[in-house]
């Protein structure tokens, strides 16, 4: 089993930044390839980043390429979300999960999910 809690959420004005963190428990994240989720309501979840278990590869959605930077550091455990130039667009319940290594990063049924941070962005 592996516990994931994200932290770092909050309000912010468009334009500013906010980097989420995400610190796993009960397994080492090295184990896995880990991506962050976005849900707003009346909106389709979105994967907004993944990396792979390594941090060799990485892929973001369109809507947030150039503004987002997902990194691990796997020796702390922690996965991060730096996200920069933020629109109210990116309003949402963010979530950090993790998924099997030989699953790719589609992240469609990822095997554990933290419980979510909110980020507000204010126009």
């Amino acid at each position: 089993q592996v516990q994931l809690v994200e932290s770092g959420g909050g309000l912010v004005q468009a334009g500013g930044s906010l980097r989420l963190s995400c610190a796993a428990s009960g397994r080492t994240l090295s184990r896995y390839n880990m991506g962050w989720i976005r849900q707003a309501p009346g909106r389709e979840r979105e994967l907004v980043g993944a990396i792979t278990w390594s941090g060799g590869i990485t892929n973001y959605a369109d809507s947030v390429k150039g503004r987002f930077t997902i990194s691990r550091d796997n020796a702390k455990n922690t996965v991060y979300l730096q996200m920069n130039s933020l629109k109210p667009e990116d309003t949402a319940v963010y979530y950090c999960a993790a998924d099997g290594l030989y699953k790719g990063l589609g992240f469609q049924a990822p095997d554990y999910w933290g419980q979510g941070t909110q980020v507000t962005v204010s126009s």
